[in-house]
């Protein structure tokens, strides 16, 4: 199936139209991969009011693949509107949330439903060193947030590294005096921004400081990352990021945090296992080296840091990053995982259930098991082989890329 007849079989769909009105389906495979336990040969999936309702068939339009998997979850689709999800007066937008800065309309959506993702996180850009509150949403359905939402505010966004500076500058007299012209300006200064946002809303805590409501807000929602029911999802690119990272989460005493973009991670295995972090890594480039475009500099990504991690038991997710090539997408990164010594059973785990855990939404999707939503992948032959190809995705029980309809207009 071409890129082009898969964008047309998902674009009714990302612009916010049923892509079918058929809801009742019996999808019948040589093999399921539920992510929930073994596979299941020669079952069957029964699909009826957008949720799993059984594993063993039952009454509705059958269809027939040779396998299917759940729906992917990617944490780092890059589904963000730039510069306007992102609060670009200060450097600590904490109570900033980029649920009212969702462009639902874009094309990306159709791209992400084409490549089998089915829920993202959405974050701000990471332009800030606190950015804000992230959520999680669908890739298709009416394009609102009330209809794609599963979870708002699942995490804190942070960013350690060169981003966070890069616009800024130092005092100068002969430079207009901008907004811009402020700390961070290096990555001392990143981590200096962090950890005074942290030790403001420790203090204020201790000594009962009287603050204004938005700093009382701010505060509030920093002491819940402290006491662990709001993660800290913070992109960490270089081997430094990560460790200063870590450091940051001991100092502080952060319950959960997660790495993302963090290509370097795998330089770090014990600081990594010992922390408790889990790790969220960016696509694989052809040579090993992903450039950062903020600073002259590049990380190099092993091919098998995936495997090294998942060995130590760190948590793992992969990502597509918002890829434009199929090559460079969430199922493509499985399978260079795979190359790099991950099991099929990992990898498949890494871009369904475990970054639906990490979020706290693997009670809704991430996996192929009654009561769950019915999103769906449907493959022509065995997931994340360089010879198989995705025939098929199901979001909330509807088919939203079905190739036997770009075979139908192929032949007209």
């Amino acid at each position: 199936m071409t890129t082009r007849t898969a964008l047309l079989a998902t674009a009714a769909l990302a612009a916010g139209s049923p892509a079918t009105a058929q809801e009742d389906w019996v999808i019948s495979a040589k093999t399921i991969y539920t992510a929930a336990g073994d596979p299941i040969e020669g079952g069957a999936i029964t699909v009826s009011g957008g949720k799993i309702t059984a594993l063993r068939g039952g009454r509705g339009t059958k269809l027939e693949v040779t396998a299917v998997t759940p729906g992917f979850v990617d944490l780092s689709a890059g589904v963000d509107t730039g510069s306007s999800s992102v609060e670009q007066t200060t450097e600590t937008s904490v109570t900033f949330s980029v649920a009212e800065t969702i462009d639902f309309f874009s094309h990306r959506w159709g791209r992400e439903l084409a490549s089998g993702v089915t829920t993202v996180l959405a974050a701000p850009l990471d332009e800030n060193v606190l950015g804000g509150l992230c959520v999680v949403v669908k890739t298709g359905g009416e394009p609102t947030l009330e209809a794609r939402l599963l979870r708002k505010d699942v995490a804190l966004r942070a960013s350690i590294g060169t981003q966070p500076s890069s616009g800024n500058s130092t005092p100068n007299a002969f430079r207009e005096n901008t907004i811009y012209v402020r700390r961070p300006t290096t990555r001392m200064g990143v981590e200096w921004v962090f950890r005074k946002a942290y030790y403001d809303a420790l203090n204020a805590q201790r000594f009962r400081f009287e603050v204004d409501a938005d700093q009382a807000a701010q505060n509030a929602l920093l002491l819940r990352t402290i006491e662990g029911d709001l993660p800290v999802f913070v992109k960490t690119p270089a081997t430094q990021d990560v460790r200063t990272a870590i450091h940051l989460k001991r100092e502080f005493g952060i319950r959960n945090m997660i790495l993302d973009h963090a290509a370097e991670a795998w330089k770090e295995l014990a600081l990594v296992q010992e922390s408790g972090v889990g790790v969220v890594l960016p696509p694989f480039p052809a040579d090993g080296r992903l450039r950062d475009p903020y600073a002259n500099d590049s990380y190099f990504l092993a091919l098998d840091a995936a495997a090294k991690l998942h060995e130590l038991g760190v948590p793992i997710a992969l990502s597509g990053d918002g890829a434009r090539t199929p090559e460079d997408r969430i199922a493509r990164q499985a399978g260079y995982a795979m190359r790099g010594g991950l099991s099929f059973e990992a990898a498949l785990a890494a871009v369904t259930i475990a970054p639906a855990r990490m979020m706290g939404v693997d009670d809704r999707v991430g996996s192929i098991e009654v009561g769950k939503d019915a999103d769906l992948v449907l493959w022509n032959g065995k997931p994340f082989e360089a010879t198989s190809g995705i025939v098929g995705v199901f979001l909330d029980g509807k088919l939203v890329l079905d190739a036997r309809a770009s075979t139908a207009e192929a032949g007209q």
